[in-house]
């Protein structure tokens, strides 16, 4: 799985880190960004939930 978080699109509400902190922080300007370059095995879950809890819909799994 990929996680992408649309920066145009992200409020910076931190909602995913703390779901799903392996695969999103918060970056420097304030917007979530993922830091991994594939979900890793067994937080493919989290990852999806934080997808569902985004405010904006600014993240993307798949």
């Amino acid at each position: 799985m990929i996680a992408k978080v649309d920066q145009d699109t992200c409020i910076g509400c931190g909602l995913c880190p703390t779901i799903c902190e392996d695969v999103f922080e918060m970056g420097d300007e304030g917007k979530a960004q993922v830091k991994v370059d594939v979900v890793p095995e067994g937080s493919e879950d989290a990852a999806k939930e934080a997808e569902e809890s985004c405010p904006v819909n600014a993240i993307e799994v798949e």
